[in-house]
């Protein structure tokens, strides 16, 4: 897409991709950033990491006037992030990042609730099963069964929303509940992992841009998840699934990492096979860069935009939901 496009022009072009120029602000505190993370480069492909990668969510900034519950739905704990005023018949469920083996409800309580305050609804983050203790498809049994949960609780409005692997989680739930009595009313997804088979041309190109992953430690991880199973299950890689009939989708990525294609390509056969996606690609911007709200400019941006679309879709968007919610 021409970077010389503006917003109203490339949101009429047929692939619904919108670029994000890096802003001087964001250049210097990504500089930052990848200074900070260097030395984890590669290294989240074991359980122990899981408490560092926990401490790194923990420093997500908390949103105003959210109240946060632990609670179980269908034998599936996890934390419900409430804002004030909240529809009450509508809910998001989140599905958090880790590369299947990493990542806890605890430690995504306030990225989730920075969404659930932008979109005026509850969040449910469930804590599924991860791997190796819980291999593929422990996590995708795991975001059904929260799922048919709030469907049974009464909730009209669903939204599936998740980054990383929990953003291919939740792609992958989307073609798993098309029969349940209430489907969802949009998806979203920041940087997700939509090719466990990793094929996408950025694992290579974008390797030495990318500050966190890599692909050998993506490969180890997806073969603890997967252990021998197919990478092309569309129940494991959203990717090679039939995507006819999906509600409509906002999908969010950063130019400097490997994941890349793997939204790239997805939004590519959502909008072949008929489906309302839209793609935001922001230049310069790193992995789940939207955990960043607080530091990165480019961070509120995009919440904000995921907030107005989630709203819109679930009608629970209030007056205005632009200002800083931190």
């Amino acid at each position: 897409m021409p970077p010389e496009m503006n917003e109203t022009e490339q949101r009429s072009a047929a692939k619904a991709e919108i670029r994000h120029p890096l802003s001087d602000n964001d250049r210097q505190a990504v500089a930052v950033m990848r200074t900070a993370v260097a030395q984890l480069k590669g290294t989240m492909s074991d359980p122990k990491a899981r408490a560092p990668f926990d401490d790194v969510m923990e420093h997500t900034p908390g949103a105003r006037q959210v109240r946060y519950e632990a609670s179980t739905l269908n034998g599936v704990t996890g934390i419900w992030c409430t804002p004030d005023g909240a529809h009450p018949k509508a809910a998001i469920l989140y599905l958090h990042g880790g590369a299947y083996m990493l990542g806890s409800a605890q430690a995504y309580r306030h990225f989730a609730g920075q969404i659930a305050a932008r979109s005026n609804a509850a969040v449910f983050v469930a804590q599924y099963r991860l791997a190796p203790e819980h291999p593929f498809p422990a996590a995708l049994e795991d975001a059904k069964a929260a799922y048919r949960a709030l469907v049974e609780s009464g909730v009209d409005a669903l939204a599936l929303v998740g980054d990383s692997a929990g953003g291919g989680l939740a792609l992958a739930l989307l073609s798993a509940v098309t029969s349940e009595p209430v489907t969802p009313v949009a998806a979203a997804a920041m940087s997700p992992w939509t090719d466990l088979a990793l094929t996408g041309a950025s694992l290579e190109e974008r390797a030495d841009e990318d500050p966190l992953l890599t692909k050998d430690m993506l490969s180890k991880t997806c073969a603890s998840y997967l252990r021998g199973r197919d990478p092309r299950d569309p129940l494991a890689s959203p990717l090679y699934g039939d995507l006819a009939g999906s509600p409509p989708i906002q999908l969010h990525v950063g130019t400097s990492e490997i994941l890349l294609d793997d939204s790239r390509r997805y939004a590519e056969r959502a909008s072949s096979a008929g489906v309302e996606v839209t793609l935001h690609i922001w230049e310069g911007m790193t992995h789940v860069f939207a955990s960043s709200v607080g530091t990165l400019e480019a961070a509120e941006e995009a919440l904000n935009l995921l907030g107005r679309f989630l709203g819109a879709k679930l009608g629970t968007r209030p007056a205005s939901t632009e200002s800083s919610l931190r």
